[in-house]
């Protein structure tokens, strides 16, 4: 009998924390989604095994002795470019903007929902298929021009394969939740999208969040914007209806 050559691997997830409740426990939950996990309690032991034999994606603590998160992303950084994400202290913004700048994917606060972690992982590893994959883009496969296509409205662009955004060409970090945020918005300029819309486009595989984590993730994005554009209001809020996107 005919092997399915077809069917695709179980994609990899390193866990790094120093907390081992917080490793068994979503170790356990990565498993029954049909994730293959690795575990490590020290930062230094994680960057030779996540170099020697790289995983799919990794989830950092930040707050960890000897060799923290932040660290730990910096020199792994040197060589690799892994997608991962924080998990740290609730509102530590200070934390968030420094990982992002150094590279990080995504940044989840704790405590956090591991239906949430889940779909965060899901939609990274969207933008990065397994490497066999990567090796063999003109096999069979499909919608990868489109995939690849830019999304140019007026001075935003956004690049949805390599999960890079600018404004008036000058880089914005945002994170994967913030970016399906706005590309839900700018795909469509004009149109108003609503609360439960925009969950929807940002929480796939039936997350449950507050409304009002959505107008933190925009009130967090113009931030980010003004931070290189100090007149920047291309993201309006009407209020009562929800979010639209000025794509002039």
């Amino acid at each position: 009998m005919a092997s399915d050559c077809s069917a695709e691997p179980p994609r990899t997830i390193a866990l790094v924390d120093d907390d081992r409740n917080i490793l068994t426990t979503v170790s356990i939950a990565l498993q029954a989604e049909g994730f293959v996990t690795r575990v490590y309690s020290d930062g230094s032991a994680a960057l030779k095994a996540l170099t020697e034999n790289p995983p799919d994606l990794a989830v950092f603590d930040i707050k960890m002795p000897r060799m923290d998160g932040m660290e730990l992303l910096r020199r792994l950084r040197e060589t690799s470019d892994l997608p991962v994400i924080f998990l740290t202290s609730k509102d530590d913004e200070q934390d968030e903007e420094a990982g992002l700048a150094m590279g990080a994917d995504d940044y989840i606060a704790k405590p956090f929902s591991q239906r949430l972690l889940v779909a965060r992982i899901r939609a990274i590893l969207r933008r990065k298929p397994p490497l066999a994959a990567d090796a063999a883009p003109d096999e069979g496969q499909t919608g990868s021009e489109d995939d690849a296509q830019e999304l140019v409205r007026g001075r935003l662009a956004m690049d949805p394969a390599r999960h890079q955004v600018s404004w008036n060409g000058t880089p914005v970090s945002l994170t994967v939740t913030e970016f399906l945020l706005l590309e839900a918005l700018a795909t469509r300029p004009g149109v108003i999208k609503s609360r439960n819309q925009l969950m929807d486009a940002a929480y796939p595989d039936d997350v449950f969040v507050d409304d009002r984590t959505v107008d933190s993730h925009i009130k967090r994005m113009r931030r980010k914007f003004r931070a290189i554009d100090p007149e920047f209001s291309a993201i309006e809020t009407l209020y009562g209806a929800g979010y639209s996107f000025d794509g002039a």
